[in-house]
């Protein structure tokens, strides 16, 4: 059995042939996009910012998992 695959389909792309099985378990792991607009967006711009300035003075920790994480977070609140 022979496929043919129009030359303007792939004219200036690469094409990738997978089982449909596999592509819809790909399209349901991946992250939805969302875009912002208005005070959503102003809000979350300034929460990375703040974190960006916290990574800089080093204020930001290194964890395997968001459990060791909060640990780690409760350890130094008691400090």
């Amino acid at each position: 059995m022979a496929i043919t695959i129009p030359k303007k389909l792939i004219k200036d792309d690469d094409i990738v042939i997978i089982p449909r099985k596999e592509y819809e378990e790909m399209k349901a792991s991946m992250i939805p996009s969302v875009y912002l607009k208005g005070r959503a967006a102003r809000r979350l711009d300034k929460l990375v910012e703040e974190g960006l300035q916290e990574y800089n003075v080093g204020r930001t920790i290194k964890a395997s998992s968001l459990k060791d994480a909060l640990r780690i977070y409760k350890k130094r609140a008691k400090n």
